[in-house]
């Protein structure tokens, strides 16, 4: 299920589709990056002066941010509780540990 949290200005839907922030029914990132820490925050903050989050390019502010935050912790609360779930993440973890080691 996802969770609506913004409609751009062209009218695509910024939603949270389990642990993944999807643009348009598209992943554009997989968590939030604080507007402070990012590497183009002065750029953000001119043309985003309220963004305090970005969301791979689109910018959110702190109620934006607080949406998806909450999605996030009713999708892992979704995937604790499931056994089959739980074994996924381990499976993908392990995939990408071995990626990054360059075993796959």
């Amino acid at each position: 299920m996802a969770t609506l949290v913004k409609t751009t200005l062209d009218g695509r839907k910024l939603e949270v589709v389990g642990l993944a922030i999807c643009l348009d029914g598209k992943l554009e990132a997989p968590d939030l990056i604080e507007v402070k820490e990012h590497p183009n925050r002065r750029a953000i903050w001119e043309v985003a002066p309220e963004a305090t989050h970005m969301a791979g390019r689109v910018p959110l502010t702190q109620d934006e941010a607080e949406i998806v935050f909450q999605a996030f912790k009713h999708a892992e609360a979704k995937i604790l509780a499931n056994p089959v779930a739980i074994n996924e993440r381990f499976r993908l973890a392990a995939k990408w540990k071995a990626c990054e080691q360059g075993i796959e």
